[in-house]
């Protein structure tokens, strides 16, 4: 492994460069995505049930009508062109709802048109707003088109920063994201054989996409723009929680947090659950703006295994390869490969981290909070983790085939004495950076057919490690 300081490798050696091919797809590939998509073909127009497309009327009942007649037999609902307040739809087997181009679904900016219900949030199960499109309980139901749902989140960004504001002048920082309660733009929960195909969603008060305890989901050639007319706070591009055989391919992100995320759970509610997020795939994204372009965690408590990820291109994210946790997470990330990646203008090119964000991760009540009297969320995170369990584990990682151009850091991974980085792999990856990075605590790590041009003129340095082999 070589590590050239300040002379930057020409960009059109970092266009040409030669890739390994990637070993034959293990058969559970065959298996992601969604098997089956409604076949009813007749058409329920909105309109036929009061919806009007005039930006101002509250379409919620008429949309939801059409949904329901919809769900009867099968069948398609459609809108005609123009803009079309909404709050929560709940979608339902058998049905597509088809968003043709020039169709805007608005979200409500009133919370109260997103019904509360039982879900799960950054890890922990709460009552939670419903989010602007539902699919709750439901298998064969298919949102496409090349229309819009823009969330109009705003006023659920702004109050965000107001209440983390006051909460953190209060040392409460762990709690501000679950009592700022803020609509999700798409939710799919216990579901299964989902597509969502086409669409461009923007401007989610929170999370934009939701996998949620969800088998065979497809998500194809989305396009997400959280960063229009602000900068929307936790606006996630697409989380897969606790869900399996996903595909997602051939999205566009742009958001204000992680891009491609998969979660499974958060602390002593995340392992009381204990469901993994497994067979999984993305590829043939690209990803702007963001925290990360695939990330696995924070929320690793039922385990996170089984990923692939290729074909990904990231410009100005702020990490690109991620993996993160914290010391009361638990859960174990495993088996994932990442191949064929490009970056430009980020800032760690490779992460791995098992003490993520202490002053998010970790939950400590302030004096003058009598127990008793605190909501159920708060006596969640609050729940004591016994050290073994809440410790993290990252083990068997492939990444392969990786430029990088102009990052602040090319690798930072640090594990902990009693947690080693395992068995991961790093190949034929060609970097320019600031600086080249550091890893510690680690074990067995194969690096090869890696260059880092670092302009500080710093090796990568490697502290607490054992067969790291360069």
């Amino acid at each position: 492994m070589t590590f050239h300081p300040t002379r930057l490798l020409p960009l059109a050696l970092l266009a040409i460069s030669a890739f390994v091919r990637p070993a034959a797809d293990p058969d559970w590939v065959r298996q992601v995505g969604a098997k089956t998509v409604p076949l009813g073909k007749a058409t329920f127009a909105a309109a036929r049930y009061g919806a009007v497309g005039d930006g101002k009327t509250l379409n919620t009942q008429a949309l939801q009508k059409a949904i329901d007649a919809a769900a009867q037999k099968g069948g398609v609902v459609t809108l005609a062109p123009g803009q079309y307040l909404t709050g929560a739809l709940f979608l339902k087997k058998g049905v597509e709802l088809h968003l043709d181009k020039g169709v805007t679904l608005l979200g409500s900016q009133d919370l109260k048109d997103y019904p509360d219900r039982m879900t799960r949030v950054a890890g922990i199960e709460m009552v939670w707003p419903a989010a602007l499109l539902n699919i709750l309980d439901q298998d064969n139901v298919a949102i496409t088109g090349e229309g819009t749902v823009d969330g109009q989140g705003k006023p659920f960004w702004d109050s965000y920063w107001a209440l983390r504001k006051e909460y953190e002048a209060k040392g409460l920082r762990w709690i501000v994201d679950y009592d700022a309660k803020r609509p999700r733009l798409l939710v799919m929960a216990n579901a299964s054989n989902v597509t969502v195909k086409g669409v461009t969603l923007q401007r989610a008060g929170f999370w934009t996409v939701h996998v949620l305890y969800s088998k065979n989901v497809t998500v194809d050639g989305i396009t997400v723009r959280n960063n229009v007319g602000g900068h929307g706070p936790s606006t996630d591009g697409i989380d897969i929680d606790s869900s399996s055989y996903v595909l997602v391919q051939n999205a566009d992100i742009d958001c204000n947090d992680d891009n491609f995320c998969l979660k499974a759970g958060r602390d002593a509610d995340g392992l009381r659950v204990n469901r993994p997020a497994e067979y999984i795939v993305i590829q043939n994204c690209v990803a702007g703006a963001g925290g990360g372009l695939f990330t696995c965690g924070s929320e690793t408590s039922g385990g996170i295994r089984h990923v692939i990820a290729r074909n990904l291109k990231a410009k100005g994210t702020k990490v690109g390869i991620n993996f993160k946790s914290a010391l009361t997470r638990g859960g174990t990330v495993e088996d994932i490969k990442v191949d064929n990646i490009e970056m430009e203008d980020v800032g760690a090119a490779i992460q791995f981290t098992t003490n993520w964000n202490p002053a998010y991760s970790y939950s400590t009540l302030p004096a003058g909070y009598p127990e008793a009297t605190l909501p159920a969320h708060w006596k969640a995170m609050l729940t004591k983790v016994d050290p073994a369990q809440g410790l993290p584990h990252f083990r068997n990682v492939t990444i392969s085939n990786v430029r990088v151009q102009r990052a602040k850091t090319g690798i930072l991974a640090a594990g902990q004495a009693n947690s080693l980085l395992e068995n991961i792999t790093l190949d034929n990856l060609t970097m320019t950076a600031a600086t080249a990075g550091n890893l510690s605590y680690a074990k067995d790590w194969t690096i090869k057919n890696v260059t880092i041009m670092a302009q500080d003129d710093k090796p990568l340095a490697v502290q607490h490690s054992s067969k790291v082999m360069l």
